[in-house]
């Protein structure tokens, strides 16, 4: 049997495969459960919470994304409210969503929480697919993931000798998985380009300022329309921005309209929506909006500083809820934190240039993937040059 050298819960590994063990069905919870599901001790409602710009503990929701947070919050909440331990993996009632919390947290009420003593990051990154694997079998509302549901439901597990699920195992194979990717990394961009690529990306050494978003952008006013009111195509159409922060925002292809275009090369700000009220999308095409958009322009914006500001304006969309929402005034004082220049203005070069980096990272990462792939003869070549750019 492959594997390592079990040293207490510290392994040798070997080469760890998931065929050199025996499988096992296991209740998720209830007394023969491998967890503790609790309800969470939280159950704090979002429009109650009390909001500061440095709040530093998540607030998680059903939300699929972020890894369920919605926002940061101050632990100085009321006193009936109590925080939930870190350590636990999350479970979104009606959405299924399934997410490792290492720290502490606030939540709602549609949240289940798992614990077990034998939980830690290693062991959840291994257990939180065969989970999600399970909740697919949920959907919303009286069919939703509730508490007596998930202690009936069991997933698949290795086992150790007495039967029982190999934590130890678990561990040791994502560790394992882990050391391959960054030896990979590491072989690949050399070790001094990956400590220089790891420094950048924790932008060490830039000087922020905040800047109000009427400050940044001057916003043009279009007629809209509804979906329902336009012609739809599937073929040689303009982008229909709806309140969504899904597929770029498209939810149509419809025939195009001069008098209710946007000019590309801008930011989407959306105002309303459930779930998306508080994103911010850049668009390079032209574009059809819903009258939940507000759309900003800069002389200054691109493609790669347009996705630098979009993802720090996304930070601030927590705030916004149904009675609370993003109107256009609002929207002008938002202040978005930017890295700035030696004049303290915002500093376009450097957001391109780090946004350049990071797509250049990726397309090194997948064509090197790729190569691998084909030079193995697991996928087929097309006669395309595949070499590193």
């Amino acid at each position: 049997m492959g594997g390592g050298i079990c040293l207490g819960w510290r392994i040798v590994v070997n080469n760890l495969k998931l065929t050199d063990k025996k499988w096992k069905a296991f209740f998720i919870g209830g007394k023969k459960g491998i967890f503790s599901i609790l309800a969470t001790k939280s159950g704090i409602d979002k429009n109650k919470l009390k909001i500061e710009e440095n709040g530093t503990t998540p607030y998680i929701t059903r939300s699929d994304i972020d890894n369920g947070i919605n926002l940061f919050v101050p632990d100085g909440q009321l006193p009936k409210y109590q925080k939930n331990n870190g350590n636990a993996i999350t479970i979104g009632l009606d959405t299924q969503t399934v997410f490792y919390q290492k720290n502490s947290f606030w939540t709602g009420q549609n949240i289940q929480i798992l614990q077990s003593e034998n939980l830690n990051y290693w062991v959840a990154m291994f257990v939180i697919p065969l989970l999600t694997i399970q909740m697919k079998k949920f959907s919303w509302g009286s069919t939703g993931a509730t508490l007596g549901r998930l202690n009936r439901t069991k997933i698949m597990l290795p086992t150790s000798g007495d039967g029982q699920p190999d934590w130890q195992f678990m561990e040791a194979f994502i560790k394992q998985k882990e050391e391959k990717k960054i030896a990979e990394l590491t072989d690949y961009y050399g070790s001094r380009a990956l400590s220089l690529m790891l420094q950048t990306a924790n932008l060490k050494g830039i000087e922020w300022k905040n800047f109000e978003v009427n400050k940044l952008f001057s916003f043009e006013s279009k007629p809209s329309k509804g979906l329902n009111h336009l012609e739809k195509c599937s073929e040689g159409g303009i982008n229909y921005v709806g309140a969504t922060n899904r597929n770029n925002g498209v939810v149509e292809y419809v025939v195009n309209d001069d008098r209710l275009t946007y000019r590309g090369n801008a930011i989407a700000f959306i105002r309303n929506g459930e779930g998306a009220m508080g994103y911010s999308i850049y668009k390079a095409e032209d574009f059809i909006a819903t009258q939940d958009i507000s759309v900003g322009y800069n002389e200054n914006l691109n493609k790669y500083n347009g996705l630098f500001i979009s993802t720090v304006a996304d930070r601030i969309r927590g705030k916004y809820n149904f009675g609370y929402k993003r109107n256009q005034h609002r929207l002008n004082k938002e202040k978005l934190c930017l890295p700035v220049n030696s004049e303290g203005q915002p500093d376009w070069q450097f957001m391109e240039g780090f946004m350049r980096q990071i797509e250049q990272d990726k397309i090194q990462t997948v064509l090197k993937y790729y190569n691998h792939m084909k030079n193995n003869k697991i996928i087929g070549g097309g006669g395309v040059n595949l070499d590193p750019l």
